[in-house]
């Protein structure tokens, strides 16, 4: 069975496992607004692809808030 991290993490807390706190974004707007509800002053954004090695290939930045 093939299922994405964020569809991991929600199948584990229906079942009352504790997992990190997280959302799936689809838009830079959702990931600031989840960034912003989560707190904090660092992110970790992943990219949910079927594939080993998405940390090798770029697929997760660390993100902290921009003082533009």
């Amino acid at each position: 069975m093939k299922i994405h991290e964020y569809q991991g993490k929600e199948i584990l807390r229906q079942y009352g496992v504790a997992v990190p706190a997280g959302k799936a974004c689809f838009s830079v707007d959702e990931a600031v607004a989840a960034a912003e509800s989560i707190g904090g002053d660092k992110w970790v954004v992943k990219a949910q692809i079927h594939a080993g090695g998405r940390g090798k290939g770029g697929g997760v930045k660390l993100g902290s808030p921009c003082s533009c």
